[in-house]
């Protein structure tokens, strides 16, 4: 695994979180178009993210292989499995099975806090407590310190995301009757989230090997419930590209990325950075939706990004080299 430097993992995590933010309308746009539950969707996101990654390691493992053989090589070159991010043969890493179990519970808590609260306020609760659940983690179990610019960016962030938000969230009605259940699902989801991160952030292990093994682990979890719910999207090129892109994009390559910063920066930066996530998805949003966002709503989205933009340009000041 190549070394990655405070810069590059703080734009690894800028492209995730943007990413990630792309997922939101992909989901919502396979709800209408698929036929497709919130489960299903999950379901075909973590396999076909598997799936990307898997090609995308023996495509790799085939050009390694080619330029080992070149006569120019002095020094026989061995290529093993576990340095190609691909599984190890004959067993299922429990840290991968770890990862891949806390995907499925924070992905489902999620979902679940949408159906008993609605959109906003479990965006609001799940993404608001995700990097304080963090910042506390990586302070008492991981012994990383908490800056003060980060502190900052975190509170900043926090009040962005309540403009962008709260005010859907305060004046909303639940969708199942289940306020407080949904805010319970949804601090579930936070917690899931932030432990993935710390687990990841604690371990280092090979993020493409990580990614790869969490996503397989994840839709055999979920697949029991997708198949109840009938897991086959409807025939047409609209959901099948929309799968494929909700694979490749905010899955595949999100979390691949998401997984290489966890190697270079804390976590607390990790976690406000992606954040970002929500001024992506607002904007998709209006372009895509026809929503509209309040002036407030909009000023939330500019505080929310100068908040993430904090923690990014810290990181690439580092004394760190590529």
């Amino acid at each position: 695994m190549s070394h990655v430097s405070a810069r590059r993992g703080a734009f690894f995590m800028s492209v995730a979180a943007t990413a990630w933010g792309t997922g939101g309308a992909a989901g919502s746009l396979l709800f209408q178009s698929g036929g497709l539950g919130p489960v299903d969707v999950s379901f075909w996101r973590y396999l076909l993210g598997a799936a990307f990654l898997y090609v995308t390691t023996r495509l790799t493992a085939t050009a390694v292989r080619r330029a080992a053989v070149r006569p120019v090589v002095v020094r026989p070159v061995v290529v093993r499995p576990g340095d190609l991010g691909g599984l190890p043969r004959g067993r299922l890493d429990r840290r991968v099975l770890v990862v891949g179990v806390g995907m499925a519970v924070y992905q489902t808590a999620y979902f679940g806090a949408i159906a008993q609260s609605g959109v906003a306020i479990a965006t609001v609760v799940t993404m608001g407590a995700t990097p304080v659940f963090t910042a506390l983690g990586s302070r008492f179990l991981l012994g990383e310190r908490i800056t003060r610019t980060a502190l900052a960016a975190l509170a900043a962030a926090l009040g962005g995301l309540l403009l962008l938000t709260g005010e859907n969230a305060l004046s909303g009605e639940s969708v199942g009757g289940g306020r407080t259940a949904g805010i319970a699902l949804a601090l579930v989801s936070a917690a899931g989230y932030a432990g993935v991160t710390l687990y990841s952030r604690h371990h280092r292990d090979d993020p493409q090997r990580t990614a790869m093994g969490g996503f397989a682990v994840a839709a055999a979890c979920l697949a029991p419930f997708a198949l109840v719910d009938g897991v086959l999207p409807t025939i047409g090129v609209a959901p099948v590209a929309l799968l494929l892109y909700l694979g490749a994009v905010p899955t595949a390559l999100a979390y691949g990325l998401f997984f290489r910063a966890l190697t270079a920066l804390n976590a607390t930066t990790v976690s406000i950075i992606s954040l970002g996530e929500a001024v992506g998805a607002a904007v998709l949003g209006v372009v895509l939706f026809g929503e509209r966002l309040t002036l407030m709503a909009w000023c939330g989205c500019a505080l929310l990004l100068a908040a993430v933009v904090v923690p990014a340009v810290q990181a690439g000041r580092t004394t760190e080299k590529d």
